[in-house]
């Protein structure tokens, strides 16, 4: 075999290693990167059940109904992105900044019946703060912006869904 030969060899192995390791890495980061979806994203294409997502919207007024389980607090409210609204299950105390017709962004996973099991739930933390997905896709959709007053209540909701889809 020539030094060449040997060069080249010695490079090709190179590269191959440092792509196994690129492709390791890589593989590694998908599994515990998790994505920001709105309620239409998650309605329109639901993510696997075993896949961690983070949910955020505004939480629909007159959704948020607690009952206390065995000393544990659980909450379910729905999230709205102004064309989709899901149902929201978390078990625990909702941050002290929780209110209908706020910002929220719920980590957790969507059921097979289209429910959300929220592992945690983020509030707003003042009076003009929301999350940039969120505002990013209520502006993208046209549905809502916060100079214009509080969210739709559940009921304007349901008038608005039966509207859109012809109930």
């Amino acid at each position: 075999m020539t030094r060449k030969t040997r060069r080249l060899w010695i490079v090709i192995a190179c590269l191959a290693c440092i792509s196994s390791a690129a492709a390791l890495t890589l593989r590694a980061f998908s599994s515990n990167i998790v994505f920001f979806m709105a309620p239409s994203q998650v309605k329109a294409h639901p993510p696997a059940p075993d896949r961690t997502i983070r949910l955020g919207g505004m939480v629909v007024a007159g959704s948020l109904h607690r009952i206390t389980e065995h000393d544990a607090p659980v909450n379910s409210f729905n999230v709205t992105d102004g064309q989709a609204s899901v149902e929201v299950h978390y078990t625990g105390i909702l941050p002290d900044l929780f209110r209908e017709g706020q910002s929220v962004v719920a980590l957790g996973t969507v059921q097979k019946d289209g429910g959300f099991t929220a592992s945690e739930v983020l509030a707003k933390h003042d009076e003009t703060y929301m999350p940039k997905e969120v505002a990013e896709e209520l502006k993208r959709t046209g549905k809502w912006d916060p100079r214009f007053g509080k969210a739709p209540d559940a009921a304007s909701w349901d008038t608005m869904t039966a509207k859109k889809t012809g109930g």
